[in-house]
């Protein structure tokens, strides 16, 4: 990755982490966390495998979850990235096994010793007995607390493990695996001026003493509020998220003629800036330069029980700037997506019952096949060329669709995240063959819905029929894998529920699938489970003929607030079944060209 560290954008090469951790979890806690990360990812002696002759795959098995600083980064992922009901959960199983007591209230007489004090703390049990313990958390039917730290310690743990780099931007253990980022230089180019340049101001740049100076020279007109540790801005529109929709509403709004303000909580890319390392890719897609906070709403002039909406208050998520935005405009668009649009409009003060509900989100389940490659023509591996290159639609027999299938690419640190730990060494057994296993992704247009009332708070359970259809695309998706020439196929669930391909019947094939179901997830009862993901979040604001069947109007306008448009996934009336994107960014185009509309025929003067 050398030759490229000039191009990249330095929040894309990853690197050891500078600076103290603000995890707040105690040494103990840490050390207990590193037990439990040891246990997930232990190091192997040579008589658990056959030696390898390679000293990079001798040091993979040798490597261990333990090494500093993976415990540290872990926990400072969780509480970055977790709810605080989950980090709490978390912090305080660890506290409970820094204590004998504590120890053996949780891990029962696996705690046990034959030498005072008789009980040990988790960190003082051995290797072999920690391992046992966190099976028998992951099969946990009662006390789902246990499975739920379980659960999230797995999925961070290994992210961090396989996602980490170092100043060079490697990690050890790629190599071992399979894997490789493109370390190719990009030819040298003249400087060009990144697009947008001239209008974006980068939040991670600035200060309380340059801000006021780099909204001016924007060309924008600032007054500040001293009292209220506020600068204001008046513009014409302003458009809260800069996604499919609210790209595409900026642009077309922009092109008319009018003067556009676009708050984006995310950081400034270009794709020169973009690196193939998953880890800080994907931390910067949860990053906060501003949030919206709030709406500014008032009511109508007229008497009328509708409000009017006058732009939106933001707060700037950084320690260097303590002044909010107030931006004044005669149109708002809120585009913050189907996870953020209900809570900003709900805690603005609207009150319309559907803001929030029928939350639609593609639920997700993926299967896996190992292809080895010495003896398939299928060459290459799992993770090179596009993110998804191919895709099947389930049907039943009646010809409804049932679900969709995707040949998708995961990189090392999301697949062990996601893939089931049974032991420590069928893990490392299981990432040495990482490079040759495809994973489908099976998703259902859910007929089911959820509701997201407060921001990070969804609500969402699967209904039969989405089951049924997600069973009825998995096997399909599997029978796939083995007509691929796989010589082992399975699916994510908990207890590493796989079949050996290799010379079986098909009627063997199709008593395995007889047993592959859409099980509970982390908190259900049951000893098997599996975690589900979203492909697409939509519905949460939808559109509606009438006030009682939707949030919007026709045009997308709050039926409660004049002057408030929606224009993200939140309006669409159901789940769509195939990749939003376009639907969004055509919806979005509609909506806008209707408020050029408006303001060609003064409907938002301000004098209305």
């Amino acid at each position: 990755m050398k030759g490229r560290k000039s191009s990249t954008h330095a929040l894309l090469r990853g690197g050891r982490r500078k600076g103290s951790y603000s995890h707040g979890f105690s040494s103990p806690q840490i050390q207990t966390l590193a037990a439990i990360c040891e246990a997930l990812i232990p190091p192997l002696q040579p008589w658990d495998f056959n030696p390898p002759a390679d000293h990079t795959l001798h040091s993979f098995y040798k490597a261990s979850g333990s090494q500093p600083p993976i415990p540290d980064e872990v926990a400072e992922l969780m509480v970055k990235r977790c709810v605080p009901q989950a980090v709490f959960l978390v912090s305080l199983v660890l506290k409970m096994l820094s204590f004998r007591m504590g120890t053996l209230l949780l891990c029962g007489y696996l705690c046990f010793d034959t030498k005072w004090p008789f009980i040990l703390n988790f960190s003082s049990i051995s290797l072999e007995k920690r391992e046992e313990i966190l099976k028998k958390w992951s099969r946990e039917k009662l006390l789902l607390p246990l499975r739920m730290v379980f659960a999230v310690t797995k999925i961070f743990c290994f992210f961090n493990f396989f996602s980490r780099t170092d100043e060079n931007s490697e990690n050890p253990t790629w190599e071992a695996i399979g894997y490789h980022v493109d370390t190719r230089e990009n030819p040298a180019k003249p400087q060009e001026e990144r697009p947008l340049q001239k209008g974006v101001i980068e939040m991670m740049y600035e200060n309380d003493s340059t801000f006021l100076q780099s909204l001016t020279q924007k060309g924008l007109q600032v007054t500040e509020d001293a009292e209220q540790n506020v600068y204001k801005i008046k513009c014409d529109i302003v458009v809260v998220g800069s996604g499919s929709g609210g790209g595409v509403a900026a642009a077309v709004l922009a092109s008319s003629g009018q003067k556009v303000i676009v708050l984006e909580k995310g950081n400034y890319f270009v794709p020169e800036d973009y690196s193939s390392l998953e880890g800080p890719s994907l931390n910067e897609l949860y990053e906060s330069g501003s949030k919206a906070e709030k709406l500014i709403l008032e009511n109508e002039k007229n008497g009328r029980m509708r409000k009017r909406c006058l732009g939106v208050i933001a707060t700037i998520l950084s320690e260097t700037v303590t002044k909010k935005l107030q931006i004044e405009a005669r149109v708002t668009v809120c585009a913050c997506g189907s996870l953020l649009t209900p809570p900003l409009m709900l805690s603005s003060g609207l009150k319309n019952p559907n803001i929030g509900r029928n939350l639609h989100i593609h639920p997700v389940q993926l299967v896996w096949g190992y292809i080895p490659e010495n003896i398939s023509n299928l060459k290459g591996k799992m993770y090179e060329g596009g993110i998804i290159t191919s895709l099947c639609k389930v049907v039943s027999g009646d010809s409804s669709a049932q679900a969709v299938i995707e040949a998708a690419v995961l990189g090392p640190a999301s697949f062990s995240g996601l893939h089931p730990w049974v032991s420590g060494l069928d893990m490392k057994e299981r990432m040495m063959k990482y490079a040759r296993t495809a994973n489908l992704v099976v998703f259902v247009r859910d007929q089911g819905s959820g509701e997201v009332k407060k921001e990070g708070k969804i609500k969402y359970r699967l209904s039969r029929t989405d089951k049924e259809n997600l069973q009825a695309g998995m096997r399909q998706a599997l029978r796939i894998l083995v007509a691929a020439g796989a010589v082992e196929v399975g699916t994510y669930r908990s207890d590493g529920q796989r079949l050996k391909c290799k010379g079986i019947k098909e009627k063997e094939l199709e008593e395995f699938l007889d047993t592959v179901t859409a099980v509970g997830g982390v908190g259900s009862f049951g000893e098997n489970w599996t975690i589900y993901c979203s492909a697409h979040q939509m519905g949460s604001c939808r559109m509606g003929a009438t006030e009682e069947e939707g949030a919007v109007d026709e045009n997308g306008e709050s039926w409660e607030a004049k002057g408030l448009f929606v224009c993200d996934a939140s309006i669409l009336p159901t789940a769509v079944g195939v990749n939003p994107m376009i639907t969004i960014q055509s919806t979005a185009y509609c909506i806008s060209k209707r408020i050029t509309d408006s303001f060609k025929k003064q409907k938002f003067h301000e004098e209305d």
